[in-house]
């Protein structure tokens, strides 16, 4: 499974109303941190499959999601188990605390 890019329009559908986990990604095209984890973000999805659905929200074109999910700083990462916000991270993760953080949520 590939990373869904989510618009404000889309969010509900593609992240709230999906049952599964969901990591969504605040980001930015000038956050050089957000460019640095994207390709750990690619990689998650191809391995995690159809466990965990990977979206990325790019707050300069959608401002409302992250406006309504307190975003202070990017790249933020929320996870989202059947439309409630499980978790969240501030900053780029290594790998494998982005995995270890990802297998307290998979069941």
């Amino acid at each position: 499974m590939s990373v869904v890019h989510v618009s404000d329009e889309a969010f509900s559908k593609e992240v709230l109303d999906h049952e599964g986990l969901v990591l969504v990604d605040f980001w930015a095209q000038w956050c050089g941190p957000c460019r640095a984890i994207a390709p750990l973000l690619d990689q998650l999805a191809e391995k995690y499959g159809e466990k965990v659905k990977i979206c990325k929200v790019d707050i300069d074109k959608n401002p409302e999601s992250p406006s309504q999910y307190g975003v202070r700083s990017i790249p933020t990462l929320l996870l989202f188990q059947k439309g409630q916000n499980v978790g969240q991270q501030v900053g780029a993760l290594p790998m494998p605390a982005l995995e270890a953080w990802l297998g307290q949520h998979l069941s």
